[in-house]
């Protein structure tokens, strides 16, 4: 055993994160359909306006204006219908004087028209319609390039996509777009007592919980996973495994990063990678650390379920969203009371996690071993270094997962 040198403060250990990770600048071609949540690595420029024609804004008779000027109840001007236009049609006439075209909502309008007038101010009768109502030139009327112009800044590069803006880039009938690759993030499991899913759990073991909590989270913000398979006590096994990741964008590896004499990850990286902090004032998540080998960041996450996830949500989540060019995430927030008493850290940043329940926010944290104390929670409550002791009844903050 070894203990732990100076623990990092929390603040501090998020700045180092944040100012080694960088947005990758790998770009692939997906088909539109498969870019919602994608982020835009091309500024995108209209090459043709929408619409590309002027269209009836609903359904109604195309008129020329000064046919229909000053009509009312008592003065309704008589028009004859010539024609009969729907979307999708090219109108074949132009429209004279004291006549009219009926049109249907997005129906071109013909040539010789300024406007439609609602089918609710006319009347029909024997091939001519009584306008009941005047109207001013292109009322009703969705003019060509009203939506978007030729030659404009659609998107640009830097967006995130969502349904209105894929929408955006299918009037302009783009199948595909360019996007920025999504960061591929290694995760290295390791620990002699840690069985695979599906594989028979030995006496004493534990299944790999971490690996697929922390894919979760990757997948959830833009990040590919790539689960390796256990990685024994072993330091030649270690770095070989390592090796193996480094290929991605991140690695992440889980277990292995205390202070025991079977915790050799941090053996393994002294002289091979740059570690920048071993240890954290956090509770829970003391032992995690971050380094950086062969030029790829790699976060040592504790082996206990609860303060992997935990510093997951902390630390990682924030590192692949920059790496994949999407904004940092909003967490929603709920102010409540606190149910019952609970104690600080003790000199550590606590994270506690919390139900929301009648009003009032629960403590759910049965020990960084037990995973339910993330799955029963709604969120946590952030305790800070220097308070010992929350009260019932006192206002809390909780950040939602």
């Amino acid at each position: 055993m070894k203990p732990f040198g100076a623990l990092l403060a929390y603040g501090e250990a998020r700045s180092i994160v944040e100012a080694s990770i960088k947005p990758i600048t790998r770009v692939e071609t997906v088909n539109i359909d498969e870019a919602s949540g994608r982020v835009l690595a091309e500024t995108v420029v209209a090459s043709l306006s929408i619409p590309s024609f002027d269209r009836a804004a609903l359904d109604g008779y195309a008129v020329k204006v000064k046919d229909v000027f000053g009509a009312d109840q008592r003065n309704p001007k008589i028009l004859k219908v010539v024609g009969e236009l729907h979307a999708g049609e090219t109108p074949k006439t132009a429209i004279k004087a004291g006549e009219c075209h009926q049109i249907a909502t997005g129906g071109m309008m013909p040539r010789g028209a300024g406007a439609v007038v609602m089918v609710e101010d006319t009347e029909v009768s024997d091939g001519k319609i009584e306008v009941f109502k005047s109207v001013y030139p292109k009322a009703n009327v969705s003019q060509k390039g009203e939506d978007i112009k030729e030659g404009e800044t659609i998107l640009k590069t830097g967006i995130v996509l969502d349904p209105g803006k894929i929408g955006a880039l299918a009037t302009q009938g783009l199948t595909k777009v360019r996007v920025y690759a999504k960061p591929k993030v290694a995760i290295l499991p390791s620990g002699e007592e840690v069985s695979e899913l599906g594989k028979k759990l030995k006496r004493g073991g534990v299944y790999d919980v971490n690996s697929h909590t922390i894919a979760s989270v990757v997948r959830a913000h833009g990040g590919l996973p790539v689960i390796f398979g256990v990685t024994r006590d072993n330091p030649e096994e270690i770095k070989i495994r390592i090796s193996q990741a480094l290929s991605s964008d991140l690695v992440v590896t889980s277990g292995g990063s205390s202070v025991g004499e079977r915790d050799l990850l941090v053996d393994v990286l002294h002289g091979w990678g740059e570690i920048l902090f071993h240890g954290i004032q956090v509770k829970p998540g003391q032992p995690t650390f971050f380094a950086m080998v062969q030029g790829k960041p790699l976060f040592g996450m504790p082996g206990y379920p609860t303060s992997c996830l935990v510093i997951s949500y902390l630390f990682l989540l924030s590192a692949i969203r920059k790496m994949a060019h999407l904004p940092p995430k909003l967490g929603g927030t709920v102010v409540t009371k606190l149910a019952h008493r609970v104690s600080g850290g003790v000199g550590r940043r606590q994270f506690l996690t919390v139900r929301i329940e009648g009003g009032e926010a629960i403590s759910v944290s049965k020990g960084s071993g037990s995973i339910t104390s993330v799955a029963e929670a709604d969120g946590y409550i952030e305790i800070p270094e220097n308070i010992n002791l929350l009260e019932k009844g006192e206002t809390v903050t909780v950040t939602l997962f």
